[in-house]
């Protein structure tokens, strides 16, 4: 294997014929970097040039483009050849703790019990329902692995059975672009209908359980703008546009209230929201308004009694919920139920009839807390208590409008997820499945905390930190860090059996709550994005200068991860102290803000403008170069870097990495490898086969592990 390397490495000329002419002198047994070639591409903006030599490498379907991300592979398996006895025993380790077969909780719904399976050897889940009760003959709904066979990629979106129960609209992936295929199967025997339709997200029945409204993204900016409604078995091109949203920084979404009484359309941009709607019972209807938009003002609708429900942050960034007739739901016949709160964010409401559970946040973590539905009084509710000092819950699957019972998932870095119903009438918590982790795991081998660091500017930001017992504080064991930081997003406190191998053999873990997250509440978001983004950066280094003095860690021996908006993450951090870093893993990372931001034609671009900024904006554009890690490059010292990103990636595409990697090369002043790996059959979120996932994570853990030392 490593010959054919070896080979494909001494092709690299084609990219610059003198790359290797200068490298004569040195050992020629040694794997030579690919060397991109660099065609000048300027761009001048607000009095500045944008120098930018590898945009060459945007043109996908060029032949060259391929073969230097396959000479980039060979170079980085060439470098990771000696890992592979680790590697491979950390797949094994990874698989020991994995139940292959099994299968998750049944929930309820329209009468019967669904319910997904996996099987041992099989890459992929089985979708399944049983009708009536648990013991009647299972039902084999959707089989993946059979959508599966064939293709090197396969991803399920929408799963969702109409309300009779009798048909199926499900919609599928096969290369990684998230590009989405909607069909639709009659459950009664198992064949798909004739019809399908590109480019679909949301999804949602009329209740008459023919009629379907779908939402379908524009072909080139993956914005979901349009709506259509269709009727099973009819031809897609006879579907009816309904609606279409012009403005570019707005998506669209489609679902049903809980109550199955109405359809709610919803459209969004990252500060502005409204939604329009329409009786469920009367597919064939206008539909209606209930506020129009206003600009920085959000709000999101549910339904109960003669009332919607509505959650919005038009009073405060916190959200607070307010209820509207359904005849006159406009803002002038708001009337408030819940008020905003300063310290709780109101992150999203789930309605029954006789029930309301919030879903909250509360210094840093989430909150569930019940309230019989005619009593919404601040207080009045029944707060789930939970025993950890860091953990994530979440709302499960609860379709039932009429239940009693409340079903959550609750788990921690040491706990593994536990599906709990919640019986509202008792207010007791029962636990009806907790994931078995085979392998010899016992919970009671690790610790976790919650500590806080001191930001540049005082703010304290929380961080979570699990090890395994017998760890010492004593400023020796090595560190693997975490963050995100960006749209708002909470990163939860979940439980990873992949990370038993990190916590096994010595290493602290942690996770860094960072503003530009929402662990704190829309404000932590505010304080972390636009014009304060690089509060999202200074957070990170405070978080790891921090546990370095409270001696969790070796200071030289600190290993991060991020991906996405965490792998700009990783490019701002380790361009402002690239001292701090032993080695650091960056997972498909938007590093090339300027460039992707000032191409509006780009997936995504304009509806980013409100978490990034406008470039085009002068004071926006002189926030933005500041950190993008693309065009802070420079020449100094680097630590050890590996670079993963996917060939059909849609929200960061390939390139981005590729050319920071180029980049880069040209630049560093040390020795420490750098290495970039494209998987060529996935998208954004890597691998789609559960077993192929796993040899990705053990490619991962051999990196990490041997740059602080562990060889075993």
């Amino acid at each position: 294997m490593f010959k054919k390397v070896f080979l494909l490495l001494m092709t690299l000329s084609t990219f610059n014929p003198s790359a290797n002419a200068a490298d004569n002198s040195a050992d020629t047994a040694k794997p030579q970097p690919p060397v991109a070639k660099r065609i000048p591409r300027e761009t001048k903006i607000h009095g500045m040039t944008l120098n930018d030599d590898y945009f060459w490498l945007r043109d996908k379907p060029k032949p060259e483009v391929k073969a230097y991300l396959d000479a980039e592979n060979a170079y980085t398996d060439a470098l990771m050849a000696a890992n592979k006895p680790l590697e491979e025993k950390l797949y094994k380790e990874l698989l020991s703790h994995v139940k292959e077969t099994d299968d998750s909780y049944p929930y309820l719904e329209g009468g019967y019990y669904y319910y997904d399976r996996t099987e041992q050897g099989k890459q992929y889940v089985i979708h399944c329902r049983r009708k009536g009760s648990l013991t009647a003959p299972e039902e084999v709904t959707l089989d993946v692995n059979k959508l599966a066979e064939g293709q090197k990629f396969m991803s399920v979106a929408q799963y969702n059975v109409s309300d009779d129960g009798n048909l199926l609209a499900y919609s599928t992936d096969n290369t990684g672009f998230r590009q989405y295929r909607l069909h639709f199967r009659d459950l009664r025997t198992g064949k798909d209908f004739p019809e399908s339709m590109e480019r679909v997200g949301s999804v949602v029945w009329a209740n008459d359980s023919k009629t379907v409204f779908y939402t379908v993204e524009d072909d080139q900016t993956k914005r979901q703008f349009q709506l259509y409604k269709h009727t099973i078995g009819t031809p897609a091109s006879a579907d009816k546009l309904v609606y279409e949203e012009k403005d570019e920084k707005f998506i669209i979404e489609v679902g049903k209230t809980r109550s199955d009484k109405y359809i709610i359309l919803q459209v969004s941009s990252h500060t502005t929201a409204e939604a329009r709607f329409i009786s469920a019972d009367h597919p064939e209807a206008e539909w209606k308004l209930i506020a129009p938009r206003v600009a920085n003002e959000e709000y999101y609708v549910d339904h109960h009694g003669d009332s919607f429900y509505i959650r919005t942050n038009k009073n405060g960034r916190n959200y607070e919920l307010v209820a509207a007739p359904i005849a006159t739901p406009d803002r002038s016949h708001w009337k408030v139920v819940v008020p905003h709160r300063k310290d709780v964010m109101l992150s999203d409401v789930d309605i029954f009839a006789k029930y309301i559970v919030f879903y909250e946040r509360e210094n840093g973590l989430p909150q569930l807390t019940v309230y019989d539905a005619g009593n919404l009084a601040l207080g009045a509710g029944r707060k789930i208590s939970f025993p950890e000092p860091a953990y994530t819950v979440m709302p499960s699957v609860n379709r039932e409008w009429n239940a009693t019972e409340y079903r959550y998932s609750y788990q921690s870095p040491i706990t593994p997820p536990s599906t709990y119903h919640y019986d509202m009438v008792k207010h007791a918590s029962t636990l009806k499945k907790q994931n078995e982790v085979p392998g010899g795991f016992d919970r009671n081998n690790y610790v976790v905390e919650r500590v806080f660091a001191p930001a540049k500017d005082g703010v304290k930001v929380p961080i979570t930190v699990w090890y395994r017992k017998g760890v010492k504080k004593d400023s020796t064991a090595p560190l693997y860090l975490y963050a995100y930081g960006s749209y708002g997003i909470s990163i939860p406190d979940n439980f990873s059996s992949s990370r038993l191998a990190l916590l096994d053999r010595g290493m602290v873990l942690a996770i860094a709550h960072i503003r530009g997250g929402g662990e704190m509440g829309k404000p932590w978001h505010d304080a972390g994005r636009m014009m304060n983004k690089m509060n999202t950066f200074t957070d990170f280094i405070a978080s790891a200068e921090f546990l370095t003095a409270q001696k969790f860690c070796d200071p030289k021996k600190i290993v991060i991860e991020g991906g996405s908006a965490g792998g700009l993450l990783m490019g701002a951090v380790t361009n402002l102290r690239p001292d701090l870093w032993k080695a650091v893993l960056s997972k498909v990372p938007f590093v090339d803000v300027m460039n992707t931001m000032l191409d509006a034609s780009l997936p995504l671009t304009v509806g980013e403008y409100e978490e990034w900024g406008n470039p085009n904006n002068k004071p926006e554009f002189d926030t933005m170069i500041k950190y993008s890690p693309y065009d802070n490059l420079q020449k100094k010292d680097y630590p050890t870097i590996l670079v993963k990103t996917s060939f059909n990636d849609s929200q960061v595409m390939y390139w981005e990495p590729a050319k920071y990697t180029a980049k880069l090369r040209t630049l560093k002043t040390d020795k420490n490898p750098l290495m970039l790996k494209t998987n060529m059959n996935a998208g954004h979120g890597g691998s789609s086969g559960r077993y192929d996932f796993l040899h990705d994570v053990a490619f991962d853990y051999a990196y990490l592990l041997t740059q602080v030392g562990i060889e075993k």
